[in-house]
């Protein structure tokens, strides 16, 4: 089989570009070809497979014919078509492809008949900002079902007016235009509640399928050390919980926690750790991905205290996979991850008590951590291996390539 992967970045960005790359490389070894779709870039990753390259655009454009191209690009739509004519693709699997990409390139896809996968990393199908976040980082739903005036109107979009409205056309374009609905055969979602959110906004429910991640698992096979910290790793912004996880933590005495990543809120948590006299939180900066293995491999239990809504983090797999349990909120799809008492403990997001307890608990009781710790890597093993997503992906391949769904 020929699959055409698409995503507006190619280099590893993030989880989307993860995903990207790993499901290639997936079904590369199985014995199918693969071949690219994306944006130029310095950073491009070498990947010795066909690979067509789109101009780098964004909304950041100066110029406004330019900025509205990522609504339709005319350009991209040409190069789709000789990708297409030039590969043969028997699917065409999206991934981000919104904004940058455009809708464009759906056209001659469908002008060509081959079926369209596509999988939902985010809600940007939902929010024109993309993370349902209202501009106190509280959890907004006030655009769902196109109502995107909400978005132009609080100027959701890096608080630019113009972005907002551009996002906005940009989000009644795909939905008049049924994109979601009609165009796209499949759509994969990585968590069980993104499938819901979407069905809410009008997605037919038949034409979602919900798939977690999957890893490397033998990539995790560490040996376990325990002494005796918590650790938070990631982005260091507030729709994280980063607040709500110090909060918890002026509760607890005498304990460790370690803080790994880098991002905008850092000098406010500089701050917060100064003024309340928090010896006991370490702040490590930015750390590479061995590094942040290292630091799992040896903490007591890891804290994933998002305040929005998570999909299927890939910090949450790889941490499960080593074997460690994590204590996570109760937002998105972190609750279909971590199994309460079975490989973690769940929370009710911002409550700094219920979080603070659920972290003395595994401080104070090693051997729970342990079980904890044993069910997180069985749950690994059984549920987020390569093997699974492999005969799951291909079913759906094979399904809309026979039937369309």
């Amino acid at each position: 089989m020929k699959i055409l992967m698409v995503n507006k970045f190619h280099y590893l960005k993030g989880g989307s570009e993860k995903y990207y790359f790993d499901l290639a490389n997936l079904l590369k070894e199985n014995g199918h070809e693969v071949a690219f779709f994306s944006m130029q870039d310095d950073k491009n990753i070498e990947t010795g497979c066909k690979e067509y390259f789109v101009e780098n655009s964004d909304m950041n454009s100066k110029n406004p014919f330019k900025a509205l191209d990522v609504i339709y690009s005319k350009n991209n739509e040409k190069i789709m078509e000789k990708a297409l004519d030039d590969f043969k693709p028997d699917v065409v699997h999206l991934n981000n492809f919104q904004r940058q990409l455009s809708a464009s390139i759906i056209k001659p896809i469908k002008k060509r008949n081959i079926p369209i996968v596509f999988t939902a990393h985010d809600l940007q199908a939902i929010c024109p900002s993309i993370v349902m976040l209202d501009n106190n980082k509280d959890i907004c739903e006030k655009c769902m079902r196109g109502k995107y005036s909400n978005c132009i109107k609080n100027n959701c979009i890096k608080g630019s007016k113009l972005k907002s409205v551009l996002g906005a056309i940009e989000g009644k374009y795909y939905r008049k235009n049924k994109i979601y609905i009609d165009k796209i055969n499949k759509i994969i979602t990585p968590s069980d509640f993104y499938k819901l959110k979407l069905i809410e906004d009008g997605i037919p429910k038949e034409n979602i399928e919900s798939i977690h991640n999957f890893i490397n698992l033998e990539n995790y096979n560490v040996k376990v050390e325990d002494e005796g910290y918590a650790l938070y790793f990631g982005r260091l912004i507030k729709e994280k919980g980063i607040f709500t996880l110090l909060n918890a933590f002026k509760k607890i005495k005498d304990k460790k926690l370690f803080i790994a990543g880098d991002g905008p809120d850092l000098e406010k948590i500089k701050e917060y750790i100064n003024e309340n006299s928090m010896n006991n939180i370490e702040l490590l900066g930015f750390l590479n991905a061995e590094q942040v293995k290292e630091y799992v491999r040896k903490s007591r239990f890891v804290v994933v205290p998002s305040v929005w809504y998570e999909n299927c983090p890939y910090s949450i797999l790889e941490t499960l996979a080593m074997g460690k349990p994590i204590i996570g909120s109760n937002l998105g799809g972190i609750p279909e991850l971590v199994r309460n008492n079975k490989n973690g403990l769940i929370y009710k997001y911002n409550n700094v008590d219920e979080l603070a307890e659920k972290m003395n608990n595994l401080f104070e009781d090693k051997n729970l951590a342990d079980e904890l710790g044993k069910g997180a890597k069985k749950i690994a093993e059984e549920e987020f291996s390569k093997e699974r997503y492999y005969t799951e992906i291909m079913n759906i391949y094979e399904g809309v390539i026979k039937n369309g769904k």
